[in-house]
């Protein structure tokens, strides 16, 4: 729990551990916030303060619903890109905090520019479910928004529970086989990854999770020749138009789930569902869980459970039309400029 500081010069900082384990002392009352990285973007939004962002990365700008919710969110200054911070540009919006992803932090001299303009940041890191939450706690304790983040976790908890109580009797070679494509169409998961991890829990066997793969500044690919080798039956693939190009690319054509038409879009609400720092994780698993055992999750109802997560964590009611097209993972995210 934060505790406040005893010593009256510190009286409003309260200490925040973060996701490697920093302990960082941050203003008690937080009023202005930079998110260099997409993760807090989703997160505040989810705790009704996406308000208070006055920074972010580029790529939240580019989701519809969000940018609905908090229209600010598009003329928003972008002081990150390319893995590179502009200090001057991030010092002018004066925030209280700034939310970094691991690239940052991991690099001296970004640590060095943000250390001289002592800006305190808090460090998201996460690469499983359960990472995840705690990386949810964290930033709820750091914004004061702990009792949505502990209702998030419940919910979330209860989704991999639901899912897990019906699939976890299916014997390992019965496993429906997955290969999940992230942005391009050999870009895919590693072990210990929060989309390995979540494409199990909903009862698939994840081909690549399984596997040691080739790292390419920091992103992990499989060639054609294994995923061929592979076989999968079910193709997820996040990135719009992705899909079309595996289906009818000639050298993709011998996999089954090609022949069979089971290459899926992945959904794309706030944020595209099952990315690496999407918030929609727990709808995720639902939605796998339901598309390769529909017999098993007859009675559960995407459009009724989509519906539900956006209005009691985000207050945002979906029409039929949207929610639609965000199941459908259709029209919720701009083209990149």
């Amino acid at each position: 729990q934060p505790e406040s500081e005893g010593t009256q010069s510190n009286v409003d900082t309260i200490t925040i551990t973060d996701c490697i384990g920093r302990q960082v002392k941050i203003p008690a009352q937080i009023n202005r916030i930079a998110c260099l990285c997409p993760e807090s973007g989703y997160a505040l939004a989810m705790f009704g303060k996406g308000d208070k962002i006055v920074a972010v990365v580029g790529g939240i700008q580019r989701d519809l619903i969000l940018t609905e919710i908090y229209p600010k969110i598009k003329d928003l200054p972008v002081p990150k890109g390319s893995g590179v911070i502009n200090i001057e540009e991030l010092v002018k919006s004066k925030p209280d905090v700034v939310f970094v992803k691991i690239d940052t932090s991991s690099n001296e001299a970004e640590v060095e520019k943000l250390n001289k303009s002592n800006i305190p940041f808090l460090v998201i890191e996460f690469n499983s479910m359960k990472e995840q939450q705690i990386a949810i706690e964290m930033i709820g304790r750091a914004v004061g928004a702990s009792d949505i983040a502990a209702k998030y976790n419940q919910y979330y908890q209860n989704c991999i529970d639901r899912v897990q109580n019906r699939v976890a009797g299916i014997p390992p070679q019965e496993k429906v086989k997955i290969y999940h494509s992230i942005n391009e169409a050999t870009r895919t998961d590693i072990q210990k990854s929060l989309s390995g991890d979540w494409t199990q829990a909903a009862g698939s066997y994840n081909v690549s999770a399984n596997e040691n793969l080739k790292s390419l500044e920091g992103k992990y690919f499989a060639g054609l020749e294994q995923i061929l080798l592979w076989d999968p039956e079910v193709i997820l693939v996040n990135e719009l138009g992705v899909a079309n190009y595996i289906l009818t690319n000639e050298q993709w054509a011998p996999i089954r789930a090609v022949k069979n038409h089971r290459v899926l879009q992945m959904p794309n609400g706030i944020s595209r569902w099952g990315h690496p720092s999407s918030p929609e994780t727990p709808l995720a698993v639902l939605w796998l869980a339901k598309t390769i055992y529909p017999d098993k999750f007859a009675d559960l109802d995407m459009v009724a459970e989509t519906r539900l997560f956006y209005k009691e964590f985000f207050g945002f009611e979906l029409s039929d039309e949207v929610v639609n097209k965000v199941l459908f993972g259709e029209g919720m995210r701009t083209a990149r400029k």
